[in-house]
């Protein structure tokens, strides 16, 4: 998208201003985005470095660490490579740097897990295992507060579902 004022440079500060229910979007180039008084200049960073800054966080190198990092064994990247770019090689990378990314995912997300939507046609034999989780919670639960009924409903709901998950998922 070119600037709107110069119509030669590409567009990078897009503002969107809503005064008075009245929307108005404005996308500039630097240069233009600095000659204008109703913008706020400040120093872009990229979502690169943002992760960075995540993953050091609270680490100071010791003067003996090596420099030399760990490589996935399977694409060759390496983590440094990774911090540097933000993006992962491939997915066996996941386990390669493991250790490294868990702390950065929790710090990031408040947890490890994906806790997020599933697709519903691949996502059956997952959204499957939640739910059996989920039920197991309950039924513990349950027996805790002694409400047997209810724990012998959820036992065969969840002796059900096992069944079904084995069988591949065909939940009905």
């Amino acid at each position: 998208m070119l600037c709107q004022e110069c119509q030669q440079r590409q567009a990078s500060v897009h503002l969107t201003k809503i005064i008075n229910n009245h929307k108005t979007e404005v996308h500039l180039c630097e240069e233009c985005a600095r000659k204008r008084d109703d913008i706020i200049s400040f120093t872009p960073f990229s979502v690169n470095d943002l992760l960075a800054s995540f993953m050091d966080l609270g680490k100071a190198p010791a003067p003996y660490e090596k420099t030399v990092s760990e490589t996935c064994p399977f694409c060759g990247m390496s983590y440094q490579q990774f911090k540097k770019s933000g993006l992962l090689g491939c997915r066996e990378c996941y386990d390669a740097f493991n250790s490294k990314l868990l702390p950065v995912l929790h710090r990031l997300q408040g947890r490890t897990e994906h806790s997020g939507k599933v697709p519903r046609r691949s996502g059956m034999g997952i959204l499957m295992r939640k739910e059996i989780s989920r039920l197991k919670s309950e039924l513990k639960k349950a027996v805790d507060t002694e409400a047997f009924e209810k724990a012998a409903e959820l036992r065969d709901r969840l002796k059900e579902l096992e069944r079904q998950l084995s069988r591949g998922g065909d939940a009905g």
